[in-house]
């Protein structure tokens, strides 16, 4: 499974923007600023938007703050937040970007950019999930605290039965996909780890846990044969035995009973 890349500033941004240029035409609730302080808030954003494409995020930071403020409660104060928010995510301040995208998505709930907002929601939880250190320490993202993907899945899933048409759902059920797979591997992680040190009670715990909730995800055989090796060293006989039926039942020409458990010496999850 591939998934598929994130888009650029330019591209991502371009659809939600055009969809609030054009409600604005019906926006009439709003409370329109001083015609100098609109065409200053325009020639900012403008400014923000070069200073975006340039890479030049932090400076891009501090523009669009002052947008947002000149332009308050007009459709271009909202562009300037989602900006914000991406500006945010783009220079490491996850917390933030966060923090500013949630904050949209409570003040502006029908807003024709919801759904890009709540799918940026998921993008920052996914690469946070990643870890800027995982491609240089090599570390499984298994290995790492999940509640990052967490939450991720729920912003995703959030789009995709909201706004199921949206152009942005394709990619957030690919990602779903990816984030069940690595939730997966985690408590398979965990399970080996306390296998290898004689834990057997909380292996065959971590590993039934797997087979439980991630059913259909390629960690089921490996999790199933901990449990069997598990309870076979706690003297289980039972449990072991009803273990080894399901393991053969539904893996009859697995590797796993052959080869033991695995030791990998490259991260699973770097297919892009």
């Amino acid at each position: 499974m591939r998934i598929t890349t994130i888009p650029s500033t330019r591209r991502v941004t371009r659809g939600w923007l055009c969809c609030l240029v054009l409600a604005s035409a019906v926006a009439g609730c709003e409370t329109a600023p001083r015609d100098e302080d609109k065409a200053s808030a325009e020639k900012l954003y403008a400014e923000a938007r070069d200073d975006m494409a340039a890479g030049s995020y932090e400076r891009a930071i501090k523009t669009l703050e002052k947008v947002e403020g000149r332009a308050a409660g007009t459709l271009l104060a909202q562009q300037a937040s989602l900006e914000l928010a991406y500006a945010y995510w783009r220079t490491g301040e996850r917390a933030q970007a966060l923090s500013t995208v949630d904050r949209f998505i409570k003040l502006h709930p029908s807003s024709p950019a919801l759904d890009y907002a709540i799918y940026l929601k998921g993008l920052i939880n996914f690469n946070d999930s990643m870890g800027i250190l995982s491609s240089i320490a090599r570390q499984d993202l298994s290995e790492r605290d999940q509640q990052a993907s967490r939450d991720a899945w729920q912003a995703f899933k959030q789009l995709v039965d909201q706004f199921p048409s949206s152009r942005y759902s394709a990619d957030a059920r690919a990602r779903m996909d990816y984030i069940v797979n690595a939730l997966a591997e985690y408590e398979l992680h965990v399970a080996r780890y306390y296998f290898r040190r004689g834990a057997y009670v909380a292996a065959a715990n971590r590993a039934q846990h797997a087979v439980r909730e991630y059913q259909n995800t390629p960690t089921v055989e490996e999790a199933l044969y901990i449990m069997v090796q598990s309870y076979d060293r706690l003297g289980l006989n039972d449990l072991r035995d009803d273990a080894e039926r399901v393991l053969k039942r539904n893996f009859p020409d697995g590797a796993i009973a052959r080869d033991g458990l695995r030791r990998r010496d490259s991260a699973w999850w770097k297919f892009w």
